[in-house]
C-alpha cells in the first residue's frame, strides 16, 4: 500500500496520492484502488486518509516574480526569506555582494540581517527545489524606506488592472512609488506620510471590492474625493 508524497508536500490536480486500502479526504478523488489529487496544495496523511489542505491565500511561485519578502535566518553562504510560501526561498551570498564571497572572512549579517525586508526577483523554481532568488537587477535589494502592506496574493491581479491601468491611476493620484509583490505584500514609497496612507487607502479599498465590477471608476473618484480633503485641511 504505498504512498507517493512526502506529508506537506506540493501537489497540483491529478498527481497520484496514494494506492491501495487508503481513504480519500478533502480535495482529493478515488478511481481505481487509486487516490489522486484534485486541487492544488500540500499533502497529508492521518489515519489512512489523503487530504489535500488546498492553498488560498498562499503564494505559489513562479520564475520571473517580483517579491517582496522578509529574512528569516542568515545562513553560511545566503539567507532564507520568508514570501509567503509554503516553502522557504534562498538567497546566496554570490547574488548580493559585487565581489568575490569567502565564508571565511564575509559576515553576511552585516549586509542583510533577521527581519530585513528585500524586494527580489524569483530566478528558479520547481516543486522539487525551494525557490532561488536574485536581487542583482535594478530596483531590487533592500527596503530603506516606505510602507509595507500585505494582501491575498490572488487579488494582486486587481490592484495591477487591466493592462497595468489601476496601478498607473493609483500612482498618478498620489504621486507614490509603488512595488506589487506578486506574493502579496506591497511597498508603497511617497513624498509625505498623508500620500502613502492615501494610496494605502485606496488598495485596502481594492482588496475589500475586488468582487465587484466597475471597480476603476469607484477608486478613481475615492481618491479625488480623498485628494479634495486633504487639500481643505
Amino acid at each position: 500500500m504505498p504512498t507517493f508524497f512526502e506529508n506537506k508536500q506540493l501537489v497540483i490536480p491529478g498527481d497520484l496520492l496514494a494506492e491501495g486500502e487508503y481513504f480519500a479526504g478533502n480535495n482529493t478523488y478515488k478511481e481505481e484502488n487509486k487516490i489522486y489529487a484534485s486541487r492544488i496544495g500540500l499533502a497529508e496523511y492521518a489515519n489512512k486518509k489523503v487530504n489535500i489542505v488546498a492553498l488560498r491565500a498562499f503564494y505559489f511561485p513562479k520564475e520571473g516574480d517580483v517579491v517582496i519578502g522578509t529574512v528569516k535566518e542568515v545562513g553560511f553562504s545566503g539567507w532564507t526569506i520568508n514570501i509567503k510560501s509554503p516553502y522557504t526561498a534562498i538567497l546566496r551570498a554570490s547574488d548580493v555582494l559585487s565581489r568575490s564571497f569567502k565564508p571565511q572572512n564575509d559576515e553576511l549579517s552585516q549586509v542583510l540581517t533577521t527581519g530585513d525586508l528585500i524586494v527580489a526577483k524569483v530566478a528558479s523554481y520547481d516543486r522539487f527545489h525551494d525557490p532561488q532568488l536574485t536581487v542583482g537587477e535594478p530596483g531590487l535589494g533592500k527596503i530603506t524606506k516606505g510602507q509595507i502592506m500585505n494582501m491575498t496574493p490572488t487579488k494582486i491581479p486587481r490592484v495591477i488592472g487591466r493592462q497595468g491601468s489601476m496601478i498607473s491611476m493609483i500612482k498618478n493620484e498620489t504621486g507614490c512609488q509603488i512595488i506589487l509583490g506578486l506574493n502579496g505584500t506591497i511597498l508603497i514609497t511617497g513624498e509625505t506620510p498623508k500620500n502613502e496612507e492615501l494610496a494605502m487607502a485606496a488598495i485596502t479599498k481594492i482588496e475589500e471590492e475586488s468582487h465587484t465590477s466597475g471597480l476603476t471608476d469607484r477608486i478613481t473618484k475615492f481618491l479625488k474625493e480623498e485628494k479634495t480633503k486633504m487639500e481643505k485641511k
